[in-house]
């Protein structure tokens, strides 16, 4: 019998959550298959058979949180039933006197001569499922219980809202017939609400973003862009970039140039503070947010200040992909520099992004939308224009560098040729 454990997931991660098991306790596996899938703070990671045999017994169940090393449950090796016993073929005897079991439904049954997990209720429950009660203030005994022997699971907690009856009306009196349906305004019914555990990723990004203005000095200074001349480039080239490089020519990739090309004039702004020391970091990884399904990641495009802009857009590409679809590795995670984060895809015009720490920048883009501008004393014209915002910890950036950072970021976007030179 093996057992089968939580693998060392990096070393910034020191726990997980079990997210889902995809085999049963008597399932039979392969070598390599996917037994479970845990969620951590920064990505999903499938835990896989090491060998194979049968699924002896599930320890830690969905919803609970494991750290590093722990075990979660055992295989037995072979093929056989879920017990590891020899399969040798009964007696005669023995086949008419026993009656065969139906099959357990999920989820699976636990050991009947297994003790009361704690002391909250009498009814028999699963860790997980006790968890969720205590949360959401429920008595077990009030839980109706799916499984044939009465445990109570997490499913069943979840499903009490819908088991338990409205409440009765009282009595009418004699001399008032009691109403058929609650009066205009009545407030004597229980609002419906819905109750959702936040993902591991989700209470981690809230941790941080409310550290991240606990321990930062963090200041925001403002610009705008005027995006006519990136527009004008892109609608020339982007046919032939397309047939070149087989990616579209997005804005991405003009504006990772010219972070780049701002961070090589103010390298403070490249660093971040270890105790009462600045690191200035001479290489330029830079992460650009992706928001997906489990909340906003951050995977690096690294070394972008060697890429040429095909190849930051084919990263950039690769990169949301693998957020999307849930497949990001922790190396590509780690060890940005600075990062750019575009609101404008959802149509935000306006706002103050929160640094990524240890990072002590981050360049925040919104909407492209059309707005008078002033060409000189006497003309004005309807130019496509960019607010662009730069996040900065006050402790080691000055304001004016803050600003002349962001003006270098506004005047290498304005003219996209100097990109070639500056990046």
């Amino acid at each position: 019998m093996s057992e089968i454990k939580v693998p060392a997931m990096g070393e910034s991660i020191t726990e997980g959550t079990v997210s889902r098991w995809m085999v049963k306790e008597g399932d039979t596996v392969n070598q390599g298959d996917v037994l479970l899938e845990l969620e951590t703070d920064k990505v999903n990671i499938e835990i896989s058979a090491e060998e194979s045999g049968v699924l002896e017994k599930i320890i830690r169940q969905e919803g609970e949180t494991v750290e590093i090393g722990e075990t979660i449950g055992t295989l037995s090796a072979g093929s056989g039933g879920g017990s590891g016993a020899p399969a040798s073929e009964p007696a005669a005897e023995e086949k008419k006197a026993v009656t065969p079991a139906p099959e357990a439904p999920t989820p699976p049954l636990a050991p009947v001569a297994a003790a009361p997990e704690s002391s909250d209720s009498a009814k028999t429950a699963s860790p997980s499922a006790r968890k969720l009660a205590r949360e959401r203030g429920i008595e077990l005994d009030q839980v109706q219980s799916k499984d044939p022997i009465g445990r109570v699971y997490q499913d069943d907690v979840k499903s009490h809202n819908n088991q338990v009856p409205a409440p009765a009306a009282p009595p009418a009196s004699k001399a008032q017939a009691a109403p058929s349906a609650p009066a205009a305004g009545s407030s004597t019914y229980t609002k419906p609400v819905e109750r959702q555990r936040m993902s591991r990723r989700r209470a981690t990004i809230a941790k941080r973003l409310v550290e991240a203005q606990q321990t930062a000095a963090m200041l925001t200074t403002f610009n705008e862009v005027d995006m006519t001349a990136i527009m004008d480039v892109r609608k020339r080239r982007k046919d032939k970039f397309k047939e070149k490089h087989e990616i579209n020519l997005g804005f991405m990739s003009f504006f990772t140039k010219a972070v780049v090309g701002a961070l090589k004039k103010f390298p403070t702004i490249n660093a971040e503070i270890d105790g009462e020391d600045v690191v200035l970091k001479k290489y330029y990884d830079i992460g650009i947010a992706v928001s997906a399904k489990e909340g906003l990641v951050v995977p690096v495009v690294r070394d972008a200040d060697r890429l040429g802009f095909a190849e930051i857009e084919k990263s950039i590409a690769d990169l949301a992909s693998k957020a999307r679809s849930n497949t990001l590795a922790l190396s590509d995670l780690q060890g940005g520099t600075f990062t750019i984060t575009n609101g404008g895809t959802f149509g935000s015009l306006l706002s103050t992004p929160i640094l990524n720490t240890p990072q002590v920048g981050i360049l925040g883009m919104h909407k492209i939308q059309l707005r008078p501008v002033a060409i000189d004393a006497e003309r004005m014209e309807n130019r496509p224009m960019m607010y662009i915002a730069l996040s900065y910890d006050h402790r080691i950036i000055d304001g004016s560098e803050a600003v002349r950072f962001l003006v270098t970021v506004k005047e290498l976007l304005e003219d996209p040729e100097s990109l070639l030179i500056e990046g």
